[in-house]
């Protein structure tokens, strides 16, 4: 994990990646179609119960998830889609009719936070790369983004072992 200094807003963008034993088009189609996220998305021990897909620019992936024994609604709409190489999407936790709501557990998290995600493919193997900082956070949302880096790392590292798991069986 790298954290970096953004040029537009001066909070530090949280950086993450993994390389992955497949092809870049077979983990494309895993983060970008509803019955393959349903298998593995969110941290390790997450279970998806119910998402919905509508990859296009403007379209949502909506989801309820069930974690630590908590459920919880989340949702990317998408801004651009550079089929198999980039996504970038804004992600927020929501309601059930696809609301934006709070972090159910921490209510000083940032709304709504600007994703970046990559897709390099080197040899048959890929490398999953995430970038994520705060979309117009207040100052209090922007120190609880930056004191949650070690969080959020463990987390992706949740994911990309849940993902990893996943492409194993495909």
């Amino acid at each position: 994990m790298a954290a970096e200094k953004s040029d537009a807003t001066s909070v530090k963008e949280f950086v993450i990646s993994r390389a992955f034993d497949a092809p870049r088009d077979l983990v494309w189609k895993a983060f970008t179609e509803a019955d393959q996220m349903k298998q593995w998305w969110g941290p390790k021990g997450a279970v998806i119960l119910y998402c919905k897909l509508d990859l296009r620019p403007g379209g949502t992936f909506h989801y309820r998830m069930r974690f630590a024994g908590q459920e919880m609604w989340g949702k990317m709409v998408y801004r651009e889609i550079d089929p198999p190489k980039r996504i970038h999407f804004v992600n927020s936790f929501s309601d059930e009719q696809g609301g934006v709501t709070r972090h159910p557990l921490a209510p000083t998290w940032p709304i709504q936070m600007l994703t970046t995600i990559t897709f390099d493919e080197q040899g048959g193997r890929t490398t999953f790369t995430v970038r994520w900082i705060p979309l117009d956070p207040t100052d209090e949302e922007r120190k609880t983004f930056e004191a949650g880096f070690g969080s959020m790392q463990n987390g992706w590292n949740g994911t990309f072992d849940q993902l990893a798991a996943y492409l194993a069986k495909c």
